[in-house]
């Protein structure tokens, strides 16, 4: 086997600074692995998981990876006699000999069972230079002091890129091929194919929710909105808690290891305590009425109840930040960290005007619409389901039908432009109530409790806005006592709920 000589490259992808030691790389490794792919073009299906051109420390051997990657995509054979016309004029590799250089490497080619491990280093030591490269960034940005970037700033920023590093395995994903997108699209409906509810994203654990959405797509910023009292909050928690009950890792599609069913959830709670969040979840799961649970008041079955529900929710991946007033920059690094510390699956804000921007804005919409923006971002960087609740203004108290509709959410256009879902929470009981006649009206209280028996325990979760999906009325069981929302049993579908 013909040796090649190792060289030092003529345009590194990073000089190194004066004074320093010299950028981490492997030229041999670089040198055998391509060697290794123009001799078997093979090896490339074997590498292509692992390797970019961006990894190669030598650019020479960058543009050599990716004009061979794309003769061998396009079913091409790739070696040095077809990839000679490709890289006739490189100036670089008319520096190393032009293309004999390129036969020179599948001379000295490794066997192709080693490839996957040089690939591997190649892959280590590209990310120890983006390691090196971002750290002498964030010095010199600490280095220079600026009125316009906060030490807090920078920190979040710094975490963001360090975070994308680790999770990508570059600090940039950049633009990607259309046949990489159509391969995620097919195989996410195959996925869905794949479960018995046909649901592409994570199960809210309401049925006709989920016929309706489909689930809770990765990336998508879901808005959930209603008036006061509608029950925001508590249906937020119950699909939280569906969400953590139903949490199990196995082998996805793919052969790795990840989350089969259901997901471990962040839940940011801006309005109510973490202790008062988890009282709720827990009247929920023991069917102990909350004020009860305050109290102390519970009889010894409803505390035995209590107690083995609480024992039961120990091990669910809940995990509840109930910071007042955080900064949107704030929010998005806490989400990372517990993504990166615990995984996370879906997160939830309760509720998004209390999230404050990361700098003041002269408008309270400009403000808001930096926080929507800065949800939606979060959910395309952590790939997940983000679900943010709202206030409604009050014209909804107004109007005749108190329905909710797109117009009444509070600085509603960018809030509406940038959810992917927006569902409103609807409960006409509660109005009902608010209309009962006096006693001595015997004809309107008859009509009144005719309406409030059609009515009862009913809510009705409006689906506005849907990119994936079309728009309707979702109607579901709500358990005032316990907080509970639950499937609504329709009269012709008998035992089958």
């Amino acid at each position: 086997m013909t040796e090649i000589a190792p060289f030092r490259p003529r345009l590194p992808a990073e000089p190194p600074s004066p004074g320093t030691e010299p950028l981490p790389h492997n030229i041999e490794a670089e040198q055998q692995v391509l060697g290794a792919i123009l001799t078997n073009n093979d090896v490339f299906d074997r590498v292509s998981a692992i390797l970019s051109p961006e990894h190669f420390f030598d650019p020479v051997h960058a543009r050599i990876y990716e004009v061979a990657a794309a003769r061998i995509q396009k079913n091409a054979l790739a070696s040095p006699v077809t990839l000679k016309a490709f890289l006739e004029g490189d100036e670089g590799l008319r520096a190393l000999g032009g293309p004999a250089y390129l036969a020179r490497l599948a001379a000295a080619a490794i066997s192709s069972f080693a490839a996957r491990d040089y690939a591997q280093l190649i892959r280590d030591l590209a990310t120890r230079r983006e390691l090196i490269r971002l750290g002498r960034e964030i010095t010199d940005r600490a280095a220079r002091v600026e009125i316009e970037s906060s030490p807090e700033e920078q920190i979040v920023e710094a975490e963001q890129a360090l975070y994308r590093l680790a999770d990508q395995g570059r600090s940039e994903t950049g633009f990607q091929s259309f046949l990489r997108a159509v391969t995620d699209a097919v195989q996410s409906a195959n996925a869905a194919y794949q479960r018995d509810g046909g649901l592409a994203g994570i199960s809210t654990g309401l049925v006709d929710l989920d016929r309706k959405l489909g689930g809770l797509h990765k990336s998508d910023l879901l808005i959930l909105a209603g008036r006061p009292s509608m029950g925001k909050t508590s249906l937020a928690t119950n699909i939280a808690f569906n969400i953590a009950k139903a949490y199990r890792r196995g082998r996805l599609p793919d052969g790795s290891e990840g989350t089969v069913s259901g997901g471990v959830v962040g839940f940011f709670s801006l309005e109510m305590s973490a202790e008062q969040l988890a009282a709720r979840i827990l009247s929920e799961a023991a069917e102990v009425p909350s004020e009860q649970i305050r109290r102390g008041d519970m009889t010894e079955e409803e505390f035995r109840r209590f107690v083995a529900a609480a024992r039961d929710l120990e091990a669910c991946p809940l995990f509840i930040d109930d910071t007042a007033a955080i900064p949107i920059s704030q929010l998005a690094a806490r989400a990372r960290r517990l993504k990166r510390t615990h995984g996370l699956d879906v997160l939830f804000v309760d509720y998004l005007q209390l999230v404050r921007p990361a700098t003041a804005r002269d408008s309270r919409v400009n403000e808001v619409s930096e926080i929507t923006q800065g949800l939606k971002a979060i959910a395309k960087e952590l790939d997940i389901p983000v679900v943010a609740l709202s206030q409604l203004s009050r014209q909804v108290e107004s109007r005749e039908d108190k329905r909710p509709q797109l117009s009444d959410l509070r600085e509603s256009g960018s809030i509406e432009q940038d959810a992917d879902v927006v569902m409103f929470v609807f409960r006409e009981e509660y109005y009902k109530e608010r209309e009962k006649p006096g006693e001595h009206e015997i004809e309107r209280m008859a009509k009144w409790q005719e309406e409030m028996e059609r009515v009862h325990g009913k809510a009705e979760v409006i689906i506005g806005k849907q990119r994936h999906g079309p728009i309707g009325t979702v109607e579901l069981s709500f358990d005032g006592r316990f907080t509970r929302f639950g499937n609504l049993a329709k009269p012709w579908q008998g035992e089958e709920r």
